[in-house]
């Protein structure tokens, strides 16, 4: 069998991964211990990201002529991928955070949401708050002033119920003098 044969499910496994990706970084991994190493694949497994060592040759050819061609000229020592097809934020966030932990985990650039990001601008969107938090606080500021007007307006009721109440009062006691 062929050297290239062999390498084209590789290649063919990196562009899959990368074809329809919100985010792509690559990381170098080099002084990981293996704990730490497991640490960062398990919490990135179960914020649903692909995480793997690949070789640069292999992720050079699987992104050649694509929209994430920018990621080879980060080609050079070792490389690992972290994709999310999901969340656009989610890689960045939970990769700087372990980074901050881990010295040794260093970025080396990304496409997020299919523009190049260098690790300063990884770091910025890594401070994105997630999807999630970011429709709650859109729902939370509309439901805001509805619930104000719903508080005014029943503010405004329970005042025209306590102004009427002494007024239907008032006018039987007037009127029974009259008729006598």
């Amino acid at each position: 069998m062929a050297k290239i044969e062999i390498k084209k499910p590789v290649i063919e496994e990196i562009s899959s991964a990368l074809d329809g990706s919100k985010t792509a970084i690559l990381v170098d991994h080099r002084g990981l211990s293996v704990a730490e190493d497991t640490e960062l694949r398990k919490t990135l497994r179960e914020n649903g990201i692909l995480y793997k060592v690949y070789k640069n040759t292999m992720i050079r050819f699987a992104v050649k002529d694509t929209p994430n061609e920018e990621l080879s000229k980060h080609l050079e020592g070792p490389s690992a991928l972290a994709v999310s097809k999901e969340d656009a934020t989610v890689v960045a966030r939970e990769i700087v955070k372990f980074a901050k932990t881990h010295a040794k985990l260093e970025l080396k650039g990304g496409m997020v949401d299919g523009k190049y990001c260098g690790p300063d601008e990884i770091k910025e969107v890594a401070n994105i708050p997630s999807k999630e938090i970011l429709l709650g606080r859109l729902f939370g500021s509309m439901q805001s002033p509805i619930a104000n007007l719903a508080r005014v307006i029943k503010q405004i009721a329970e005042k025209d119920s306590e102004g009427s109440a002494p007024a239907a009062e008032e006018a039987p006691a007037e009127a029974a003098p009259a008729e006598a």
